[in-house]
């Protein structure tokens, strides 16, 4: 049926990208009875936009804020809901280190967040680094923060586990169906696509690397960055680097540059992953980034990794690209729509550090585009952060 000749359907709530933030808003709002519409670019779990890549960094003791804790809490909760009630392998727990100088961002601000909400943690000089974690080597000024509780989540899954649930509550998906436009007009938005003309009370869009073309009326401060991730196979093998011995990573070196890296979880012939934090990120959009790996990333990602596990990069295996979208401040979008409160419900900026936050952003969204507010304290997040002063 031609979009100019099919009817126009309507929901309470319709949300536009149904990626890690996307996935969860529908499952939350399926939940509480409303009839959700999800509307997605691609397929299902895709590796096109952010949510992908077989392993995403947790943890608590939070060097981008102590803001951020409380909401770290409640996502581990639902991270273990999202478990129990999918039997998918989600999240594991295999600890983490924060490692630098001591007063490096990496090391001090994940201490003040571990400090400020009592969280449990340990303080290691580099010859305890050392003797915990023989794939690791300090330098010895070098320090880390260690949090039994850290460790990875599988984004593929999350998502996956969050369609399912919302499915299972009645919520209507549509993959390979991207919006053409949407608009609020009044008491109502509408939503069309190639497919067809929707209609609901509220709409949540959750745009990821899309948002600058999405949400343009907002002029939010969002670079779009082209970031990559390495597997190498570990001289010796993966055996040293599995869950059981080898910690989640974020590493800091004197000049500032940040690496993380995870467990070897992908088998003996899988490898380890680990990529730059932010580092060498080339501006672009979804349309014109370039998914070619190049030969000088991965000697330059294998030299600075050399630096801190001197048997990871044996052996190059493979890479994979993704976007960043992230904001000036590095802070998350989540509020409702400066331009139409009463109707749309924005969620974006979350890269680098939001896929740790996925389960409970869907249930902050709900909120908003239920209640229009939420008992989750979001005010770091207001887009209103972004407008000029007043004259």
């Amino acid at each position: 049926m031609s979009r100019t000749s099919s009817p126009t359907r309507t929901y309470d709530v319709i949300v536009l990208g149904l990626g890690g933030m996307g996935s969860s808003a529908a499952w939350h709002l399926a939940e509480r009875g409303v009839r959700v519409l999800g509307l997605e670019k691609f397929g299902p779990a895709h590796n096109r936009g952010s949510s992908h890549g077989g392993s995403r960094i947790t943890r608590q003791s939070y060097f981008e804020g102590a803001a951020y804790v409380p909401l770290l809490l409640r996502a581990y909760e639902l991270y273990e809901r999202l478990e129990k009630e999918t039997g998918l392998d989600i999240a594991t727990l295999c600890g983490g280190v924060m490692a630098g100088l001591p007063d490096s961002r990496t090391v001090a601000g994940s201490l003040e967040s571990a400090r400020t909400w009592d969280l449990p943690h340990e303080l290691l000089d580099a010859a305890e680094i050392r003797r915990r974690f023989p794939t690791l080597s300090p330098a010895d000024d070098e320090v880390a923060l260690y949090e039994a509780r850290a460790g990875l989540l599988k984004p593929e899954n999350t998502v996956t586990a969050q369609l399912r649930l919302a499915e299972r509550a009645g919520a209507d998906l549509h993959f390979e169906e991207p919006a053409l436009r949407w608009e609020a007009l009044g008491d109502h938005v509408r939503v069309e696509t190639a497919q067809g003309t929707y209609t609901a009370g509220q709409l949540v869009i959750c745009p990821g690397a899309w948002a600058p073309q999405i949400l343009s009326g907002l002029s939010l401060p969002i670079t779009i960055e082209r970031q990559i991730m390495y597997w190498f196979q570990p001289a010796g093998g993966v055996e040293p680097y599995r869950p059981e011995r080898h910690p989640i990573y974020i590493w800091e070196d004197s000049a500032d540059v940040q690496i993380y890296g995870f467990p070897a979880i992908d088998g003996p012939d899988g490898g380890a992953k680990v990529a730059f934090f932010r580092k060498n990120g080339a501006p672009c959009t979804p349309e014109t980034i370039d998914r070619t790996v190049h030969r000088h990333e991965i000697d330059a990602m294998a030299a600075q990794a050399r630096r801190h596990l001197p048997t990871l990069p044996g052996t190059f295996l493979r890479a994979a690209t993704c976007m960043y979208s992230t904001t000036d401040d590095e802070h998350f979008v989540i509020a409702r729509h400066p331009g139409h409160p009463d109707a749309v419900t924005v969620a974006c900026g979350f890269s680098g550090h939001g896929f740790k936050f996925v389960p409970v952003v869907g249930e902050i969204l709900a909120d908003l585009a239920l209640r229009g507010a939420t008992e989750h304290p979001i005010s770091l997040f207001d887009p209103r952060r972004f407008a000029p002063p007043p004259v």
